[in-house]
């Protein structure tokens, strides 16, 4: 390795190591995470030849965490966290104490002591965040009730790991009597812990809540796309590392916040496309750092315990899970959905294993069966989810208690001839579904508002949930078989990645989209939009017509729809 520059060198051997097996993955039609995890493998210290540095390798991959995390913010609100305590919380809960009771039991079948059976258990309690929220990409589910309740649990389970890392000490102390205060301790770490998640909390509500989306809006105004992106990326990254070294928060429960408060602003969508690229490259390498930790001689060395492990993992967890959402209420699907994307272990149980070794709480043979199992699981977790998948197990756009839950309504590829499609359902969006509708247009909407979605649900029009910057999204919109695409998002730099995606998948498609300015108006002419509404000049248009009171129906109806 070159010994100068270990961070470039790392760099440079992940991402060529996760191209070349992610490719190699894809073409067998494996999922690429497989791929990735084997490039970490290879470039790890238990292979001969070519050694990255795990240190570093493990410190990028938190910034993959922080970024996805926050990615996963800007598509929640508070009100989407609060709407799934009632599950999220206890279901979290109980799913913990059950996963650690059948490690304890597995800890105490190797001969362990309960102490080293309890960190052992915790430790394959937690799901990793990368995996399960990549999962839920995937599959176009982070913005469904199956996401949130996922994205909830995990925060819940985030919360509880933070408390049983500051613990840990104590619990060493007490276990080995070295200190008589050790109860106390402990007490006192806890109500230290809460005091600083609630201070952080209460600050991002009550100063973050402010003081962020103006900075971003601030920067919008600018005209640079250059510091807009680096606003966003200076958000993410500050926010999760003040949180984690000032208030002990996890750097993915910071950057979680950070996004959710960002999430409530315009600008989000925009913020979510300039994200995509760092996120992806760092998750990828999250996954290869993951790979290095794995030593390929545990499988031989303790075949028993490791299956035992991965059982508790991909069959104890998920078999909770899935009671826990059936006996809420909720149906099957979404059940085995959530079970599903928590059948794994990943980030946490690897700084947990660490952690209790280093305090004596769990033996070096621990540690070597939670990483092995850790690895075996994220390479599997893809390939189950796409067996559910495969099993015609839906998972449904709505999918709360059985009790008047409902489908979404999904235009698929094969719509009539002449359907338009409008993205966006705000006030321009609902003026010009009004509009169609009473005209008798087929119409489709693609709105990644939760309360959007709604509205347009009262309203009876069929609606897609999600981002129509994601080809799936446009897909089930039924693209395809539009004749129309009406762009009414006011945010024109992403207007026109809609627009070059959409024409792409359909050439004949007529584009219409709004701008705010000459800027906006050539970007998206050169991004293949057809027709561009300046709001300035159709209000112009409009006061002119008010004066000379001879304005052409057209300019009429364009200027009310600008006024709406």
């Amino acid at each position: 390795m070159h010994h100068d520059a270990p961070l470039i060198a790392t760099i440079v051997a992940g991402l060529v190591a996760a191209f070349i097996a992610g490719t190699v993955a894809h073409r067998l039609k494996i999922s690429p995470i497989a791929g990735y995890l084997l490039a970490g493998v290879f470039v790890g210290p238990s292979m001969p030849g070519f050694a990255a540095d795990p240190e570093i390798a493990s410190q990028l991959a938190e910034i993959g965490v922080i970024l996805l995390m926050f990615g996963v913010g800007l598509h929640f609100s508070l009100r989407d966290l609060l709407s799934v305590k009632k599950i999220a919380v206890p279901g979290a809960l109980i799913q913990i104490v059950v996963a650690t009771l059948l490690g304890m039991a597995l800890a105490w079948a190797l001969g362990w002591r309960a102490g080293q059976g309890l960190v052992f258990g915790l430790a394959l309690s937690v799901a990793s965040t990368v995996v399960l929220v990549r999962a839920l990409q995937v599959h176009n589910l982070v913005q469904t009730d199956q996401g949130r309740i996922a994205v909830g649990w995990l925060v819940v389970e985030d919360l509880v790991m933070v408390l049983a890392l500051v613990l840990l000490p104590s619990v060493a102390a007490i276990l080995s009597g070295t200190s008589a205060n050790a109860g106390a301790a402990a007490a006192s770490a806890v109500t230290t812990t809460l005091l600083k998640v609630a201070g952080f909390i209460a600050l991002m509500l009550l100063v973050g809540r402010r003081m962020m989306p103006a900075i971003l809006h601030w920067v919008a105004d600018t005209g640079s796309r250059e510091l807009f992106r680096l606003a966003v990326l200076a958000i993410a990254l500050g926010v999760a590392f003040g949180a984690a070294f000032v208030f002990d928060v996890s750097f993915a429960l910071g950057a979680f916040f950070a996004g959710m408060i960002l999430g409530e602003t315009q600008l989000s969508r925009l913020a979510t496309e300039e994200i995509l690229p760092f996120r992806d490259a760092f998750s990828v390498l999250f996954f290869v750092s993951a790979g290095m930790l794995f030593n390929p001689a545990v499988i031989l060395a303790q075949p028993g315990a490791l299956l035992a492990t991965l059982a508790i993992i991909l069959v104890g967890k998920s078999a909770a899970a899935y009671a826990i959402v059936r006996s809420f209420g909720y149906r099957d699907q979404t059940a085995i959905t959530i079970s599903a994307s928590l059948a794994q272990i990943g980030e946490f149980s690897f700084i947990l294993a660490g952690l209790g070794v280093s305090a004596g709480l769990l033996p070096p043979q621990g540690r070597d069966l939670i990483l092995a199992a850790a690895i075996i699981s994220i390479f599997l977790n893809p390939l189950l989810f796409s067996f559910v998948t495969r099993q015609g197990i839906r998972p449904l756009r709505h999918a709360g208690p059985a009790e008047g839950s409902s489908e979404e309504p999904v235009l698929e590829q094969g719509s009539p001839h002449g359907h338009v499609i409008i993205v966006g359902y705000g006030r321009v969006g609902r003026f010009i579904a009004a509009t169609l509708g009473a005209s008798g247009y087929a119409l489709s909407i693609v709105e990644d508002s939760r309360e959007a979605v709604q509205a347009a649900q009262a309203e009876g029009l069929r609606i897609v949930q999600g981002n129509a910057i994601e080809a799936s999204i446009l897909t089930r919109a039924g693209i395809t078989g539009a004749s129309t695409l009406l762009i009414a998002i006011p945010e024109g730099f992403e207007a026109a990645i809609i627009a070059k995606r959409a024409r792409a998948m359909n050439p004949d498609l007529r584009i219409i989209a709004r701008a705010h300015s000459e800027a906006e108006v050539d970007h998206l002419q050169a991004m293949g939009a057809d027709e561009i509404v300046l709001a300035e000049k159709a209000a112009a248009a409009k006061m002119a017509a008010l004066v000379s009171e001879a304005a052409s129906e057209d300019v009429d109806g364009l200027a009310h729809l600008v006024e709406s």
